[in-house]
């Protein structure tokens, strides 16, 4: 008969299998601990990515590699240890190239799921934007390095049916990346290649040919959440109560429009919301200038050159709340990917030699009425204070309009899971 004993886990007194793994033990008993790295067959459990990090018994230790004792406790969801696990997953981000929108494994992915979990809107640190090696080698898997997060997931557990290991960590220290065996690659199966895929946490390794993409709320991670009946709340704030006219202006820098349009699809919500707001500057309004100050500013994309750093400037002076909506405002977004190129190289390609330019062509264009185009896309927040982020690409406009009825008049809301999307 199972041996059971008795721990507490944020006070809360359980009986658990002896020797369970904690992550395993606080699972069954309806508390989330993250993992990027923890997958159950693994033994002994990698313990790379640090996600699951939590005070047992007064260390800071990865709950994966913990086996359940009797007495054991355990502290999960202190403010302390859920920043912590923010800030690495922010840090996976920002080390990384991930632009969710364009990934295949975008809804199906475990970093990414990671991150809605916790709630993250923007990371605390800059992204590097590291130009990594991108590996096609392989007649049929490409390691996109730019993405993986070194969670040793496919070391350990891809092999081929003679027991060879089919990736492998190549290089030391922060250098360190996961290399593909041309020999042994061709060993695995159809299936087991698919696998390898799905076993990555992230969208590091993709098999040629083979596509993830699934349609919108079919995906695996567009509505089922690891915290059950998952929302973000956002307790009434203490602005004066009233419902008087508010003025808003709006902008859109370095990005597609897409969070304009998403504005517009509140709908007949529309007819209530004139009532309640009026638009000062704003391509909606196609007013030019200010007319006069404006109590919240919706900033949509990144910032690329001299006039929207200009623009954005005029936003942080005239408006009281400035917002970052969608990820190229909060980030850089899809705009972002030629960081990883130099200027230069990018500008030659757009004009010199892209197959639509024209025969003879040897002219980058430049003139002093032209805007400058800077080094890199900038996130809103690298060049002015930003007052609240909306994530999104485009962020629903439920998740909008809730999100400005709040900063307004402070009106208490919740972001459901399904809205609270990078893509």
């Amino acid at each position: 008969m199972e041996k059971m004993v008795n721990i507490k886990i944020d006070g809360k007194l359980l009986t658990v299998p002896d020797g369970q793994n904690l992550v395993n033990a606080a699972k069954d008993n309806g508390i989330f601990i993250p993992s990027l790295c923890y997958f159950e067959h693994i033994e002994p459990p990698l313990g790379t990515c640090r996600t699951c990090t939590c005070k047992l018994d007064g260390k800071y230790q990865p709950a994966c590699t913990m086996k359940v004792h009797d007495g054991m406790t355990v502290e999960v969801n202190t403010p302390e240890l859920l920043d912590m696990r923010k800030s690495l997953v922010e840090m996976m981000f920002s080390e990384g190239n991930h632009f969710c929108p364009s990934c295949e494994k975008s809804g199906n992915c475990d970093l990414q799921h990671m991150a809605y979990e916790l709630g993250i809107s923007v990371t605390r640190f800059e992204h590097l934007f590291k130009d990594r090696m991108i590996d096609y080698g392989s007649k049929r898997i490409i390691m996109e390095h730019n993405r993986c997060i070194k969670c040793k997931r496919c070391v350990e557990d891809v092999v081929t049916d003679d027991g060879k290991k089919v990736f492998t960590y190549q290089g030391r220290g922060n250098e360190t990346f996961v290399g593909i065996d041309y020999k042994e690659e061709p060993k695995l199966s159809e299936q087991q290649a698919i696998a390898a895929m799905e076993l990555c946490p992230t969208g590091a390794i993709i098999v040629r040919g083979v596509s993830m993409a699934h349609p919108f709320g079919e995906r695996e991670f567009d509505i089922n959440s690891e915290q059950k009946n998952f929302t973000r709340r956002f307790p009434k704030s203490h602005k004066p109560a009233g419902m008087e006219k508010k003025v808003l202006a709006t902008a859109s820098l370095a990005g597609c429009f897409g969070c304009h349009m998403s504005m517009l699809d509140i709908d007949l919500e529309l007819l209530d919301l004139v009532e309640l707001v009026t638009f000062n500057k704003s391509p909606l309004t196609d007013i030019k200038k200010f007319t006069g100050r404006c109590h919240i500013g919706l900033i949509e994309g990144g910032v690329c050159n001299d006039e929207n750093i200009e623009t954005l400037k005029e936003f942080r002076k005239m408006c009281d709340i400035l917002v970052s909506v969608g990820e190229c405002a909060v980030w850089g977004g899809l705009p972002a990917m030629r960081n990883t190129i130099p200027l230069s190289e990018c500008l030659e390609e757009a004009y010199l030699n892209c197959v639509t330019s024209e025969e003879g062509a040897n002219l980058v264009p430049y003139h002093e009425d032209l805007p400058k185009i800077l080094d890199k896309i900038y996130a809103c927040h690298d060049i002015v204070k930003i007052d609240h982020f909306i994530p999104g690409c485009p962020p629903s406009a439920n998740h909008i309009w809730k999100s400005v009825k709040h900063l307004l008049w402070g009106e208490e809301y919740s972001i459901l899971y399904s809205e609270f999307k990078y893509d």
